[in-house]
């Protein structure tokens, strides 16, 4: 049996990590002692790192509770259950890597378009590229996220 901090040491986790887990349902001691500490078996243990190895490829907390009710009761899943769970979550990555590309090529555009020289800020063209929205295009996507391209006016002019 594990203590709390013995657990987290183990698992190189803070002990309040697993209050968290403990918290939202994921992990529970096996029991207390008298005292009321936290006592972790092995499987307790095992579940642990289980939760952690989800968490380190991108699954949420809810997610992984998922995963977890599927491990604890593999017979009544299939394997296509769970690939579709992780090809959910690759999708939504893909999604977010997209997404991201587009903020970063936006703001190379506003970096290659600025000299970045000592001079006044004044007519400096990345601000002036975001006060009068020259140039954007604004794409829905899912829930209230909007990715913007933002162009500055001129690749060849600068502040």
């Amino acid at each position: 049996m594990y203590r709390i901090g013995e657990l987290a040491s183990l698992c190189e986790v803070k002990a309040d990590t697993l209050r968290f887990y403990e918290k939202h349902g994921l992990l529970a001691p096996s029991m207390r002692t008298d005292s009321g500490y936290r006592l972790y078996s092995r499987d307790d243990a095992a579940r642990l790192k289980f939760i952690l190895r989800a968490k380190a490829v991108g699954f949420s907390l809810n997610e992984i509770t998922e995963l977890l009710s599927i491990e604890l009761n593999k017979a009544e899943w299939a394997c296509a259950d769970v690939k579709g769970m992780v090809d959910d979550k690759l999708e939504q990555v893909s999604a977010k890597i997209a997404e991201l590309a587009v903020f970063r090529d936006s703001l190379q555009r506003l970096s290659d378009a600025c000299c970045g020289g000592p001079e006044s800020a004044e007519h400096c063209s990345i601000l002036e590229a975001l006060e009068t929205n020259r140039q954007v295009r604004a794409e829905s996507h899912s829930h209230t996220q909007v990715k913007m391209a933002i162009q500055p006016k001129d690749q060849d002019s600068c502040c």
